[in-house]
This record gives C-alpha cells, sequence and structure tokens, in this order.
C-alpha cells in the first residue's frame, strides 16, 4: 500500500466540495504556505502536530505520507492536512491523516468539511482500508468532530493519544 500513489489515481472531482478544496503540495510557494504562513490558536499548539512534522515524514517516506493545503473557493490556503499510513502497532495496514485549519479561518466550518473530504478521498482510494486516527486527550472538538463523522473510540492507545477508528460497512 502507498498513500501517495492511492490518492494520486483519484480523479480531480473527489478533491473539492462547495467550498474547500484538497490539494497535494507541489510547488516551493505551496511549502512556505504550510510551513509559515499557516498558524494555530496558542492553545491549539499542544493539542496539533505542526506541518513541519509531517513534511518531514513525507521526505523521509514519501510513500506512507501526502502533504497537501487545504483552500477555500475563493482560492485562498486555509489549512494543511497530511494523509498517511497509520504507524500504529501492529501489522494491519489502516489509513489516516494529521490536519489543521488556520486560526483565522476557524469557526466557518471548514474542518469539518475537509474531514468529510478526508473520509471521502481514502474511502475512494480502497475502501476496504480503515482509517484510524489518533488525538491528545485535551482535544475534545476533535473527538466530538470524529465521533460525528461516524469514527468510534478504540480501547487503544497511540502513545498517550487517544484512537478512533472507521470501517467502511461491508455490504452483504
Amino acid at each position: 500500500m502507498s498513500v501517495r500513489n492511492d490518492l494520486e489515481k483519484l480523479p480531480e472531482n473527489l478533491w473539492q466540495d462547495e467550498g474547500t478544496r484538497i490539494k497535494p503540495i507541489k510547488t516551493q510557494e505551496e511549502l512556505i504556505i504550510a510551513l509559515f504562513d499557516l498558524q494555530l490558536r496558542e492553545d491549539q499548539k499542544d493539542l496539533v502536530n505542526p506541518p513541519s512534522f509531517s513534511i518531514g515524514r513525507a521526505y523521509l517516506c514519501p510513500e506512507d505520507n501526502l502533504p497537501c493545503l487545504i483552500w477555500n473557493k475563493g482560492g485562498e490556503p486555509i489549512g494543511f492536512i497530511n494523509f498517511s499510513r497509520w504507524l500504529g502497532l501492529g501489522t494491519e495496514t489502516h489509513y489516516s491523516w494529521s490536519y489543521f485549519i488556520d486560526r483565522e479561518q476557524q469557526g466557518k466550518g471548514y474542518g469539518k468539511r475537509a474531514a468529510r473530504m478526508a473520509v471521502r478521498l481514502l474511502q475512494a482510494a480502497d475502501p476496504e482500508v480503515p482509517i484510524k486516527l489518533s488525538t491528545e486527550e485535551a482535544n475534545q472538538k476533535a473527538q466530538a468532530l470524529y465521533l460525528s463523522l461516524g469514527f468510534r473510540q478504540l480501547p487503544e492507545r497511540d502513545g498517550d493519544d487517544l484512537v478512533f477508528g472507521l470501517w467502511k460497512e461491508k455490504k452483504p
């Protein structure tokens, strides 16, 4: 499984909805936006991995990571998302992502739209691969979002983080 290859084969129309678009980082300008322009609120900095962490992972394991920018319908960068292979223990294969919306763009529905799109993209890439996400125990907003999207909290932990899973229902 290569997260990058699985996602890059998808048609462009799946990467957008009525108000949001996700686009892989391809240029130096986009890299600068991700690393320096997009910012978290001070109270969120301990709850979310910075883009530099995910971009570093993508450098070391490009097939397991696809760093992207999230754009609004006006063409402004509003967030960062990294699609990845779940790096937890065990031999099962899972997709994952980490993301955030810029502090100036929060509260406008972009986070939920981007999360829905992430689920749609990963399920389109391979509907048989479950999705696992982790979050700090203190990140109540992320937990509520994941539950609203159909994830369920799992009994496992990823270090100190809570783990949530989503499996596409198999048809009989």
